[in-house]
């Protein structure tokens, strides 16, 4: 019996050396969570040990698998890397390997298996992977922002394909699947349905994404606002190049939303042939368009410009001022980055270049603002400038002018103290009570025009009142 114990201990000893010397390889461990992979980047690791008769084989290859998307090697693993013979020959090891374009799911595991002497690990930890093949916004709706349909009805959305200019859809990949999604807020949405369209039958905001699971993404959609219509309500214009849009780019796209007939109307009045669900145009304007959805009708209008910025100036088309003075001009604007020109009598003044300038030179001035940042789109200002003798200083109103063209006394000349800058009103008015002449800012300039009589000398009425209110009358003979 002593015999049989010993004999049993024996046989179990060399079967637990021999197990302890059998080939194995341990559960390969990852060097990432989950595996987000692109056409710009495809590597990831993994680390695993290995029993010495596997370190002794100068022959041996590892091969790195993949499961399915559920884990399972069962249904045929994928092979993704094969080791040179005898490339890792000491425990443990590291290895590369990339994903196929077509993985996309959350359970993925792989194994390691070695080829002289042939063993096999145990699957991974699971984790999602995935194959960004498409990774760039694309467009639904033909970039069309709104939509309507008829109570009762519903409105199809589609992923686009090619789409707009420069747009990469994700159906050019059969392997991609996609979700659609609702927004609740303006930061948060519901998922809805799965599939390349989605058939809305509730109003809201809509879009899209790639089917990347717990992968960041940016295959994504544009928002389309989807509402319910009944006759005499009305929907929106969307403008390819925006609005304003800039006019150097071009013609932009007016679109209207799905209908099934159109006419379009411009600052009122129908636009001959414009009966396609868009209108091209290069002009501003006011836009209307009214829209047959079969089962009600809608309108939408779009008051387009094409500037892309704003600019204002601070002086007036004509302008006058004394010799000695000068009228500082300024523009104002919304422009990016802007670049000013400015001209006198058509002749670029070099040394102008800011958005203020100092005239002080009877003629012609123009400045012409450009932004130089986005849109290249220019705008245009031109105003005059008279330069007068300054005021002579009189001591008394006087009561004769002789405006006969001989340079004395042609016209009415009154104290600085009433004249151009001094906020001091001045009429004057005819024997019957007509007010021939009437400002705030007067410039002894009375008469502007001849006054014709034969032998009566025609006499004038005027009141001068000043900004306190003192108030001066008194007649003013015209002689020859």
């Amino acid at each position: 019996m002593r015999n049989f114990t010993f004999l049993g201990f024996m046989f179990f000893l060399v079967n637990v050396v021999n197990f302890l010397n059998a080939q194995t390889i341990s559960t390969p461990s990852l060097g990432f969570t989950q595996a987000c992979a692109s056409p710009s980047f495809n590597i990831y690791y993994t680390t695993f040990s290995f029993s010495t008769d596997i370190e002794a084989s100068a022959s041996n290859q590892f091969i790195i698998e993949l499961s399915n998307a559920s884990g399972s090697f069962a249904s045929g693993a994928t092979v993704l890397h094969t080791t040179a013979p005898g490339e890792f020959s000491t425990s443990p090891a590291t290895v590369g390997f990339s994903l196929p374009t077509n993985t996309a799911g959350e359970l993925y595991k792989i194994r390691v298996k070695s080829t002289s002497p042939a063993a096999t690990s145990t699957g991974s930890v699971s984790f999602p992977a995935y194959y960004k093949l498409q990774d760039s916004p694309f467009t639904i709706n033909n970039l069309i922002g709104t939509a309507t349909f008829c109570s009762g009805g519903s409105y199809l959305l589609t992923i686009d394909n090619p789409g707009a200019d420069d747009n990469d859809s994700p159906l050019q990949y059969p392997s991609l699947t996609f979700n659609w999604y609702k927004e609740t807020s303006e930061t948060t949405s519901v998922f809805v349905a799965s599939g390349k369209t989605l058939n809305v039958t509730e109003a809201g905001t809509y879009f899209v994404e790639t089917n990347y699971g717990s992968c960041t993404s940016d295959s994504y959609s544009n928002r389309v606002t989807v509402t319910q219509a009944s006759s005499g309500t009305s929907s929106t214009i969307s403008s390819s190049l925006g609005n304003p849009y800039c006019s150097a780019e071009g013609a932009t796209t007016l679109s209207a939303i799905n209908g099934e007939s159109y006419q379009w109307y411009k600052d009122g009045k129908v636009i001959d042939g414009a009966t396609g669900q868009t209108y091209i145009t290069d002009e501003s304007g006011t836009y209307f368009v009214s829209i047959d959805l079969g089962e009600c009708s809608t309108s939408a209008t779009i008051a387009l410009e094409t500037s892309g910025f704003t600019s204002s100036i601070n002086v007036d088309e004509n302008n006058s001022i004394q010799d000695g003075e000068s009228l500082n001009v300024i523009v104002t604007t919304t422009a990016n980055t802007p670049e000013f020109k400015w001209y006198y009598n058509e002749t670029l003044i070099t040394e102008a270049t800011g958005s203020t300038y100092n005239a002080n030179q009877t003629g012609d001035y123009k400045v012409v603002v450009t932004q130089t940042n986005g849109c290249m789109a220019s705008e245009e200002f031109t105003f005059s400038l008279v330069v007068t003798e300054p005021f002579p200083d009189v001591s008394n109103i006087p009561n004769i002018i002789s405006p006969n063209g001989d340079g004395i006394n042609d016209t009415w000349v009154i104290p600085q103290e009433y004249v151009n800058g001094t906020n001091t009103k001045v009429i004057i008015m005819s024997s019957l009570g007509k007010v021939v002449h009437e400002t705030d800012n007067y410039l002894n300039n009375w008469p502007e025009s001849a006054i014709e009589f034969d032998e009566v000398n025609p006499v004038y009425y005027y009141i001068i009142t000043t900004s306190g209110n003192t108030v001066k009358k008194g007649s003013i003979t015209v002689i020859k």
